[in-house]
């Protein structure tokens, strides 16, 4: 079984923004990004699971395979910080979740141990399916998460791994034993 794990292409917002789950539209560059993408598979996905949010779902229908949308697999959610300029949020409050971002949220939101609960219960619902060429289309954050569990790296240490936008990370499953084959490939 492969798994193909394809990070969003650039959203449109700006870099000093906080977001997570807010459904931000797509850069300019979407078509030339999605293009480079799908260049990069050489046979076609069988099936693809992504997230709702457009920045996800958008580039899961270019592929022309039967999509199914999942909210397990949307990005982590900042609560009472979305679409603020970091610099408006309480600096001590973001000093505090930076210390403890593992098992704390923002307010109102959620901490990536409760977005790696989520996302890893998707993902052995899909490995189950046993399909044989399988996308997600999802966000950094759950890939991390993904790659936490397959790797058995604790969830701190997979911050050291890049996910660019539109890039791919590719999972193979084989008797029940996990191969990361690439992560990143851009």
């Amino acid at each position: 079984m492969e798994l193909y794990l394809i990070r969003h292409t650039t959203p449109q917002v700006d870099k000093d923004i906080c977001y997570g789950q807010t459904d931000l539209d797509l850069a300019p560059t979407f078509d030339a990004e999605a293009s480079n993408i799908h260049q990069k598979f050489e046979q076609p996905l069988d099936y693809i699971f992504s997230s709702p949010l457009k920045r996800c779902s958008k580039l899961a229908k270019s592929f022309n395979v039967k999509v199914q949308e999942e909210s397990r697999l949307m990005e982590l959610s900042f609560g009472d910080w979305e679409m603020k300029k970091w610099k408006d949020i309480s600096q001590p409050a973001v000093n505090q979740w930076m210390e403890n971002y593992i098992t704390q949220g923002p307010s109102n939101g959620e901490s990536y141990e409760q977005l790696k609960t989520r996302v890893v219960e998707i993902f052995k619902g899909i490995i189950s399916q046993n399909r044989k060429s399988t996308g997600i289309v999802t966000h950094a954050g759950p890939i991390r998460a993904i790659l936490s569990y397959v790797l058995n790296l604790p969830l701190k240490d997979t911050f050291t791994l890049r996910v660019d936008y539109g890039s791919i990370t590719k999972i193979s499953l084989n008797e029940s034993i996990f191969s990361v084959d690439y992560i990143n490939k851009v």
